[in-house]
């Protein structure tokens, strides 16, 4: 049994080695930043955060990601700053990263912004290999190097006003290439670190003084076109400063729901659950996903 757990989770690996390999999470628009640097110093506040999110929680070596973020104005430079640090770990394989990005602002009146920003980031990929020994025997495929820091870079551009936000942006656009196997490879058989293109967009739509909404998405293209499309549909309904309920769903049939309670001015507690159903593996597993943030 536990082989076949394994050889699950070396699967979700294998599909996601050239799909998406940054790290999502149903907080897509209240973590822009993780997305598109130019986001960064952009909002009201200065905000700091810690994220956890768990997958497939009744499997031993289930994906678990936790994240630190921060994101900063710099009024008088009109500049913004932001930075987040990762670890993620799934089965044998797991990743530790910190990425920094700056963003400048160009103000075009009426509170409106556009804004271009760059990522600088630093990434660590370690391979087990002892448990691929353990439960698949030895294989002279894998590289010595089973561990590997790889640096990588993006770049985006969002226009925000009081209520609406749109943002594109490239996301590992060197697709440096790791090196967990031995031999010689083509580019299209390597591990690489492969490019995504992202596009964002919420807009905030009061009903009265109290009650809000805002619709968001998220779009994700990999130009590599191992993987398809990926659109994250959601929406809001916010009641005033105290809490909010949200909703989303995504193109393969994904489902999430989600809400946020102010504990007071400066703290904000958010919980999401989601709902996945994979075809390709015959079965359908869930996530739990907790973030706290601090307006400072």
């Amino acid at each position: 049994m536990k082989k076949i757990v394994f050889l699950i989770l070396i699967v979700f690996i294998n599909t996601t080695s050239k799909a998406q390999q940054l790290h999502s999470s149903a907080f897509y628009e209240l973590q822009a930043i993780i997305h598109n640097p130019s986001i960064a110093g952009v909002a009201e506040n200065d905000v700091v955060g810690i994220n956890y999110r768990t997958q497939w929680g009744n499997i031993n070596g289930s994906p678990k990601t936790a994240t630190m973020f921060g994101s900063f104005k710099l009024p008088s430079q009109k500049l913004g700053i932001s930075s987040y640090v990762y670890s993620d770990k799934t089965g044998p394989t797991s990743r530790t990263g910190i990425s920094v990005s700056v963003a400048k602002h160009i103000k075009l009146g009426s509170g409106n912004t556009l804004s271009l920003g760059i990522e600088n980031r630093f990434q660590q990929f370690l391979l087990d290999q002892s448990k691929l020994t353990e439960y698949l025997g030895a294989d002279p495929a894998i590289g010595n190097a089973n561990k590997n820091v790889k640096y990588n870079a993006g770049f985006g551009i969002s226009y925000t006003t009081k209520r609406l936000q749109l943002g594109v942006s490239v996301a590992q656009l060197l697709e440096t290439k790791l090196d967990n196997y031995a031999g010689t490879l083509t580019r299209n058989q390597d591990a690489r670190l492969y490019r995504h293109l992202y596009a964002n967009g919420s807009y905030k739509i009061n009903f009265d003084e109290t009650v809000s909404m805002i619709p968001n998405f998220l779009l994700i293209y990999f130009p590599n076109g191992n993987a398809p499309t990926e659109l994250n549909l959601g929406t809001r309904f916010k009641y005033e400063e105290l809490c909010w309920l949200g909703l989303g769903v995504n193109i393969s049939g994904n489902f999430n729901t989600n809400f946020g309670l102010n504990l007071s001015k400066k703290i904000t507690i958010d919980y999401a659950f989601d709902f996945y159903n994979q075809p390709n593996l015959n079965f359908s597993y869930e996530a739990h996903e907790l973030m706290l943030r601090f307006n400072l």
